[in-house]
């Protein structure tokens, strides 16, 4: 019998310190540790913006027990091609020892229903060409439309 399927809800002050780890994990997935780590002072404001219910951010946790064991980062903006709202997912990770348990595509499910009770008529992300395990999910859950992304720091 397999264990049951994860609550997914949004995030809450008393999550930080669990949400915390998990935001560590992800950033470590993509390699901004050490110099390249983002600054706890970026971290603190993200968390902040996803309680605040004037920014254009969510932050969605998939709960399991008493225990956060993956997070999604929304961020809806308008666009050139459309009336309304999108959504940019910004940020998707489910715990390491947690993968396999569709966590992920229960992440992203939720982050369509977001969108949609917003209004938003479009929900889209990114991701490394060489994520190629995230990719088979986000191939059955999306379309992808072949483009690359360009990005100057400045």
């Amino acid at each position: 019998m397999s264990a049951p399927a994860p609550v997914i809800r949004r995030l809450r002050a008393e999550d930080r310190a669990q949400w915390g780890k998990l935001w560590d994990g992800y950033n470590a997935f993509y390699e901004r540790v050490g110099p390249s780590a983002i600054a706890p002072e970026i971290t603190d404001t993200t968390f902040a913006r996803f309680l605040d219910p004037a920014e254009p951010m969510f932050a969605l946790v998939a709960e399991d027990g008493d225990r956060l064991v993956g997070l999604a980062h929304g961020i809806f903006h308008r666009n050139t091609t459309l009336q309304g709202m999108i959504c940019y997912l910004q940020d998707l990770f489910a715990a390491p020892d947690q993968r396999g348990r569709g966590i992920g595509r229960a992440l992203i499910e939720a982050t369509y229903a977001e969108a949609k009770e917003a209004g938003s008529a479009r929900v889209y992300w990114q991701t490394q060409a060489g994520n190629t395990t995230a990719r088979q999910l986000y191939d059955r859950v999306a379309k992808h439309y072949g483009f690359i992304v360009y990005r100057k720091d400045l």
